[in-house]
């Protein structure tokens, strides 16, 4: 599975463009604005996207969902359906934080604990991480060692848990149980800043020890 970050929006948050080498195929995972960028970015990989996957509802991370489905004809999967009050408030979030006015919308389908969402001939496993938000998801490829965990985990930290229905010891049970029983040498891509490792967090993150 290849993986290219693009950043977007003053939020600095990554957006992921999955890639199956083997087809062709590939997803977008959280793009949250600027997406003429993002477009541009799967037209010069040469790609046929697919789908977009959504880790979470919040804003920095779908901003520019509705803009990339349409423009390339695709459905929405995700995240875990408890995340969709924050897909209903996304007028009132743009206003909050000064974001082009986007309107709410509902994915084409939600997604849920274990299941398999397939990208060519990769399959990424769903693990629902709530605490950040309650319907949070991160996306697995177990063949590659790689895992997509929006604002679950970063390099150094972990994500805020002070948003409605956030919840802190939930938050830290999940990364536990269910991130770092992971192979340490599992590569980490947070939703903002750099990537990291299993192996790293657990053994240096201090939120977790």
């Amino acid at each position: 599975m290849k993986i290219i970050v693009i950043p977007v929006t003053p939020f600095e948050q990554n957006c992921s463009l999955i890639i199956c080498e083997e087809t062709s195929t590939a997803a977008l995972v959280d793009p949250g604005g600027d997406p003429q960028r993002i477009l541009s970015v799967v037209k010069e990989q040469g790609v046929k996207v697919d789908k977009i996957i959504l880790t979470h509802g919040h804003l920095d991370h779908v901003g520019g969902t509705e803009a990339v489905a349409q423009a390339l004809n695709i459905p929405v999967i995700g995240p875990e359906k408890e995340d969709l009050f924050w897909l209903e408030q996304l007028e009132a979030q743009s206003q909050r934080f000064g974001f082009p006015t986007t309107a709410s919308f509902t994915p084409t389908k939600w997604l849920e604990e274990n299941e398999i969402v397939t990208v060519g001939n990769i399959k990424l496993k769903v693990l629902h991480i709530p605490g950040h938000t309650p319907g949070h998801v991160a996306l697995l490829d177990q063949a590659s060692s790689q895992v997509i965990v929006g604002d679950i985990l970063f390099n150094g930290g972990i994500g805020r848990f002070d948003f409605p229905r956030g919840n802190q010891l939930q938050l830290i049970r999940g990364i536990k149980e269910k991130l770092l029983t992971l192979p340490a040498e599992t590569i980490v891509y947070p939703g903002h800043g750099p990537t990291t490792t299993i192996g790293r967090e657990k053994t240096g993150n201090p939120f977790l020890r």
